[in-house]
């Protein structure tokens, strides 16, 4: 019978005189993270021809290797170097647990753990299982500002990601087939010269934001040409994600102040209409008639409310 990974981690494994011990389920980080993968004995082993050795077991990759008294990181392979250690103090004390830094959604799997030991031998595995992927995330409705107005389009990375993970982000236009570049952070850096000339000098990151993986844009002196879709697209190793913003019609000054002189026309007379019936009612006692009157002039608000997006929809 077939034991699932998880259950041989929680095994442990006898060999010839040692017990090796490893945890007793799989391993769960966040990306970027560090992480210690078990491995370990009850009872010190002679460091004498000693040789500890960490593999991926899907590939044979050695991920690292304990050898004559020393960590031989030259021979390990090369997406591990400078990110996996031993704590070289603790193997006299029986412990060969390995130390994953930076963690990425390629170091999911199991990774199998052996110890020799003169003529005695053992092994264990760890599973390193769901690695929080890249998560970005933006606006959920659309944007609209009048025209010379400044707005935000927002973009928030996860905050397990640190701004030290994150290589680029870039914000670019993506209307018709065609991309333009509005502004890019790269190497910790707001490079402002590398926004298409219809941009420069009008954009910019929320400084202050970024330690928090905020990344959304500042767009000032918004244009009716700004219109369209923008996309927010970050990398962090070898993982990116990406979220866009629409940024709808723009209106003119004068054309919302039309809107809401109009609005007000509807309101007012209205308003004051179900006022005065209300105080009719009250003094001359018509209930019936006062119900009747004030629900019609409370309706035609409400109506204008119900219709408003459609409105605006349509151009109105």
């Amino acid at each position: 019978m077939h034991l699932p990974n998880w259950v041989l981690m929680s095994v442990l494994m006898i060999a010839d005189g040692f017990i090796l011990n490893g945890p007793s389920g799989p391993l769960v980080a966040p990306l970027g993270s560090s992480v210690v993968l078990p491995c370990y004995v009850d009872k010190p082993l002679p460091v004498k021809d000693l040789k500890v050795e960490w593999r991926r077991t899907d590939s044979e990759t050695l991920v690292h290797l304990y050898q004559d008294g020393e960590s031989r990181a030259e021979v390990q392979q090369q997406d591990y170097h400078d990110r996996a250690h031993f704590f070289t103090d603790q193997i006299q004390h029986g412990n060969f647990s390995l130390c994953l830094d930076s963690l990425t959604a390629e170091d999911e799997g199991n990774y199998t753990c052996k110890v020799y030991s003169q003529q005695d031998s053992g092994e264990t595995v760890v599973q390193i299982k769901d690695v929080e992927r890249l998560l970005v995330s933006g606006s959920s409705r659309s944007i609209s500002a009048s025209v010379g107005e400044d707005v935000t389009l927002n973009c928030s990375v996860d905050s397990h990601i640190t701004p030290e993970h994150i290589e680029e982000v870039s914000w670019k236009k993506t209307d018709e087939d065609v991309e333009i570049l509005v502004l890019l952070y790269q190497n910790n850096k707001t490079l402002l010269d590398s926004s298409d000339e219809q941009y420069r000098d009008r954009v910019e990151f929320f400084t202050d934001e970024i330690p928090k993986g905020n990344f959304s844009l500042r767009l000032k002196n918004v244009r009716t040409e700004d219109t369209g879709v923008y996309m927010c697209q970050v990398f962090a190793g070898r993982l990116s994600a990406y979220t866009t913003v629409v940024l709808e019609r723009l209106d003119s000054t004068a054309t919302k102040r039309v809107r809401t002189v109009g609005f007000i026309h509807v309101f007012l007379p209205n308003i004051m209409m179900f006022v005065a019936f209300v105080l009719w009612g009250v003094t001359e006692g018509f209930l019936y008639e006062t119900i009747f009157c004030c629900a019609l002039f409370i309706l035609r608000p409400l109506m204008v409310i119900h219709v408003a997006p459609y409105l605006k929809m349509s151009g109105w």
